[in-house]
């Protein structure tokens, strides 16, 4: 029982047990998540078919932070946000809303932002987000999984080459970054906190 207790992503340390205060504060954490996703995603620098952001930073800060269950359902609610034509994403509203700009080219790389969630979420639930290393290793699959996605998108939309040269060579080097910063944030979060029991 103990060991479970010390496997639990940061956010339950901030959650009720249980009851209607518990899925009141999840919302209220789900729909925070996605303003920072939202202001990640226009805090931007433009490339091309596909800008750079924050936004993987915030989605791996999200996922670690809340875990798989919270950290998915939060991305997903940030997609039905955008879905609905609310100006979340990064090209909203200049590039279209809704659906429509969703299967546009940036519409891998949203999807993948989920997987992403799932993959470091997965990770957070089993303490991986105390060790530096083995959560830089869950992000980094995360975010390996993220681009292939977006690059497979985006490569039936612009072909092959260019889906190569303008969706994944621009962000090797500041994705990668972000995925240290992130590894190294939410381990030293959690070495600050006082021990669980």
């Amino acid at each position: 029982m103990a060991l479970a207790a010390t496997m639990r992503p940061l956010v339950s340390l901030a959650l009720p047990e249980k009851g209607a205060a518990r899925l009141a504060t999840q919302l209220f954490l789900a729909i925070v998540g996605t303003l920072l996703l939202t202001l990640s995603a226009k805090t931007k620098v433009v490339l091309g078919p596909v800008d750079i952001s924050l936004q993987t930073l915030a989605v791996l800060l999200i996922a670690s932070a809340f875990g798989l269950r919270l950290g998915v359902a939060t991305l997903l609610l940030y997609m039905a946000e955008g879905a609905m034509g609310f100006p979340v994403f990064q090209g909203t509203p200049e590039k279209g809303i809704g659906v429509a700009y969703m299967l546009g080219s940036t519409g891998g790389y949203l999807a993948g932002f989920v997987v992403m969630a799932a993959i470091v979420g997965w990770a957070a639930d089993r303490g991986w987000d105390r060790h530096p290393v083995k959560i830089f290793n869950a992000m980094l699959v995360g975010e390996v999984v993220m681009m292939a996605m977006g690059f497979a998108w985006l490569a039936m939309l612009i072909g092959p080459e260019k889906s190569w040269q303008f969706g994944v060579v621009p962000f090797i080097v500041g994705d990668l970054i972000k995925v240290a910063l992130a590894a190294a944030l939410v381990p030293a979060v959690w070495s600050l906190l006082p021990k669980q029991p």
